[in-house]
Parts: structure tokens; C-alpha cells; sequence
């Protein structure tokens, strides 16, 4: 049964430390690293399905087989750090990922097999090579499931609830900034630097290492536990953080989690959100190259402007959410702002397949992308605010719906833009019927109506 929180709670008097701001630095760091590691194989399709001699459908299989294990895998992960802590898990998973990265580079070619073994086929060596390339995406995409809800875990037991908006737009921002650029800068490494695309691989792979030394070193689980934090400021994390949890699992956890009356609108309206990300990190580059014939530089920018432009939308859409919460409450501010910008979202869209110039295009892509990005402080604050002691799992589940149709993204994308009318239009098409979806859902979510009491 839901109950109804309250709004949010003033500060406690004093001078508090800020340990907790290093918390939001080394999730955003988390997010670029993340995001480095996903976007940077969209650029780098072209090279691959050259040398493994893979179709565009084949390709898609590729960037799917991430997408696959990512859903699969962000419940269980969840879980996991439910029980263990996210010190603990985000460290395991950072390390797991990153060496998974480095090993996309080291799968061997249809060709390079049949030099080994001389006696295979060339059919064989191929289905070899495909199959390799598959399952390394595969445990990659294991890898990084849970990365989002372990963040939203750990924000939610170290950042006060009227600077939640604030922090989780921070973090998509480290995200997007991330993945926009990377394009940029796959491109210099491939043309300018004359780097191979598997020493880019090695190269990104390398960077996580370092972050999760730093995070196991630094973060605590509890606050109370962290040197760095005063009593003042451990009085204003704990003041909305709640009683502790004491619904540790079985059918009546799992039923008080599906019965909640936002777990449905959530995960429908971050279906758009994720279909339209993994779009751009996937078939984006191909899109602007195939349909407004840019190239070289003028690509790699174009390509990253999406997820650039989101940093905007992120930053101040944590802080827009935050403020009218202040003012009008989370009805307002979480949910009003969610179902206006989708809504402005879907008429970016429009816009984007109704042109013919490429830059005004790319631009209304651009905007509708960034309008979808500047709730994210409101979508994950929600998670947060209903979820408590519980934030990882409720941030699994949507973040599960959101990936599983991150699945059929790339797939798709393809089936659709070979067999419908327009072309690369018609995956546009989709993407702004699932905006629609997400605008009307946004109107049935209520951070007032907690999982649990």
C-alpha cells in the first residue's frame, strides 16, 4: 500500500562538510568513463565490419548483444550491491567492464583465425570471429549493468534529498559530455593520430582501472563511516534518508515493488529515453553519413552533438527539477517538467525528418535528445524519492525496461529504415512515437507515493 512522503525537509543548522560533493565527482567520473567505453564502437563500426566482413544487420547484433546482457544483468547487480554495498560492487564491475573493453580489441579476424588453423574454413573462421566478437559484447554489457542504479544507491545514502535533482543531472552531464566527444575524438585518434582501432580500445579499456582504485580507496558505504564527513553535514544526509530497510526479498517484497503505481509509467516513459541513447551511440554516425552525406570532422562533431547538447539539458534540468520542487513540490516538479519536455521532445523529432537541411536536421535531433536528457535529475530523483533504502532495485527496474528496448534499438533501426517508407526517417519515426509514450506517462508518476513506508 503507498503511503504519502512529505516535501522536503530544511537543512540543519551548522557548517557542514562536503565530503559528499566527492561522491557526485567520482560518479560523474563513473558516467564519462562509462559512456567512453559504450560510444566508443559506434565510430568505429565502419573499421570493424570491414575487417570482420559484417553486414549492417550483422553489426546491429553486435551493438545488441550489449544491450541483451545490460538488461539481463542490471536486477541481479542490483541486488548484489543491495547486500554487498556499491564500495564493493561498483569496484568489481568498473574493473570487469574496462578489462572487457581492452579484450574487444584482442578478438581475432575471419582471416586472422584462418591463418592460425590453416584446416578451418573460411566459413567457419567466420562464424568463429562473429561469434567471439558477440560474446565479448556480451560480457561487456554484463559488466556494466548496474553501474546506474549502484550511482543512484549511493546517492541516495549520501546526498541530501533537495540536491538529488542536482547530482544525478551531474551525472548524466559527465555522461553525455563523454559520450559527444568521444566520437570527436575517436576520429582524430583514427585519422590524425593514425591509431588502430583496437589501440583505441586498449586505450579507453585502461582509464577504469584508475577510477575504480580511487573509488575503492575513497568511498564509503555509509557516511557515517567516511573521515571526511562532519556531524553537521551527516545530520543533513541522514534527515531525509529514512528508517533503515526491512524488506529484504520474497514474493511480498517483489509484489509491494509491482503493485506501486509509478513502477509502470516509470519504465514506459524511460523506454524513449534509452531507444533514442542507444541510437545515437549506435547508428547515429551511420545515419548522418548515409542521409546528409557529411564526412570526416563535420561527422565526428555532428555525431556527438546530440549527447554535447544534453550536458546543457542535464545540468540545469537537475537544477530546474530541484527548484520547483521547492516551490510547488515533486507533482510540479518532477513529473510536470517530465511530461512537458517529452512533449517538446516529440516536436524536435518532427522537425528533424520533416527538413531537408542537414544541420537543421542534426540540430532538432539535437534539441529533441537534450529535452529527453533534462529529466533525468527528475527520473532518477523519483527512483530515489520512492525507492529509499530500496533505490537501487527500483532504479534497476526502470533502467531494465529502458535497456531492453535498447535492445531492438539498433536492430530495428535497420529493419525499419530497409522495409518502410523515408528511409533513415522512418527510425526517427519510431523514436518519436516512444517520446509521445513518454510525455502522457510522465502524467501518471507520483514521487509522493513511496514502495515502501
Amino acid at each position: 500500500m503507498s503511503s504519502v512522503i512529505p516535501e522536503y525537509v530544511s537543512s540543519p543548522p551548522g557548517r557542514a562538510s562536503r565530503a559528499r560533493y566527492g561522491v557526485i565527482a567520482f560518479i560523474v567520473a563513473l558516467a564519462m568513463v562509462t559512456y567512453l567505453d559504450r560510444a566508443c564502437i559506434s565510430t568505429v563500426a565502419g573499421d570493424i565490419r570491414k575487417d570482420f566482413s559484417l553486414s549492417e544487420q550483422q553489426m546491429a547484433n553486435v551493438f545488441a548483444s550489449f544491450a541483451i546482457a545490460y538488461a539481463i544483468f542490471e536486477i541481479p547487480t542490483a541486488w548484489w550491491a543491495q547486500r554487498r554495498g556499491t564500495r564493493r560492487v561498483l569496484t568489481r564491475i568498473v574493473l570487469w567492464w574496462s578489462a572487457l573493453t581492452m579484450l574487444t580489441a584482442a578478438v581475432p579476424t575471419p582471416n586472422a583465425l584462418a591463418h592460425i588453423f590453416p584446416a578451418i574454413t573460411h566459413a567457419f573462421a567466420w562464424s568463429a570471429s562473429f561469434f567471439l566478437m558477440l560474446a565479448v559484447r556480451f560480457l561487456f554489457g554484463m559488466g556494466e549493468a548496474g553501474a546506474w542504479p549502484c550511482a543512484a544507491a549511493s546517492y541516495a545514502r549520501w546526498i541530501p534529498e533537495r540536491e538529488r535533482g542536482f547530482a544525478q543531472g551531474m551525472l548524466f552531464a559527465g555522461a553525455h559530455i563523454s559520450g559527444g566527444l568521444t566520437p570527436f575524438l575517436v576520429i582524430f585518434l583514427l585519422e590524425s593520430a593514425h591509431i588502430h582501432w583496437r589501440v583505441i580500445f586498449l586505450l579507453f579499456g585502461s582509464v577504469g582501472f584508475f577510477w575504480a582504485i580511487g573509488w575503492h580507496l575513497w568511498f564509503r558505504d555509509d557516511p557515517a563511516d567516511h573521515p571526511r564527513v562532519n556531524d553537521a553535514e551527516l545530520q543533513a544526509i541522514v534527515a531525509s534518508r529514512g528508517p533503515p530497510p526491512e524488506h529484504d526479498g520474497g514474493w511480498p517484497y517483489w509484489k509491494r515493488i509491482l503493485a506501486n503505481r509509478n513502477i509502470v509509467p516509470l519504465c514506459l516513459m524511460y523506454i524513449g529515453n534509452s531507444y533514442a541513447y542507444f541510437f545515437c551511440i549506435t547508428w547515429l554516425p551511420t545515419y548522418i553519413k548515409e542521409k546528409h552525406h557529411l564526412a570526416s570532422t563535420a561527422l565526428g562533431i555532428a555525431a556527438g552533438l546530440p549527447l554535447t547538447v544534453s550536458v546543457l539539458g542535464d545540468i540545469f534540468g537537475g537544477l530546474t527539477t530541484d527548484s520547483l520542487c521547492k516551490r510547488f513540490g515533486t507533482r510540479v516538479g518532477r513529473s510536470g517538467l517530465g511530461a512537458v519536455m517529452y512533449s517538446l521532445a516529440t516536436l524536435g523529432i518532427l522537425l528533424a525528418v520533416s527538413t531537408n537541411s542537414p544541420w537543421l536536421a542534426i540540430g532538432a535531433l539535437s534539441f529533441a535528445v537534450a529535452c529527453v536528457m533534462f529529466t533525468l535529475g527528475a527520473a532518477w530523483g523519483v527512483v530515489i524519492e520512492i525507492g529509499g533504502h530500496h533505490t537501487g532495485m527500483i532504479g534497476a527496474i526502470m533502467n531494465t525496461a529502458g535497456n531492453t528496448a535498447s535492445i531492438f534499438s539498433p536492430i530495428v533501426a535497420i529493419l525499419v529504415k530497409d522495409n518502410l517508407p523515408g528511409g533513415w526517417n522512418a527510425p526517427l519515426y519510431v523514436i518519436g512515437v516512444l517520446f509521445a509514450v513518454g510525455a502522457v506517462s510522465w502524467c501518471f508518476i507520483d514521487a509522493r507515493h513511496r514502495v515502501f513506508d
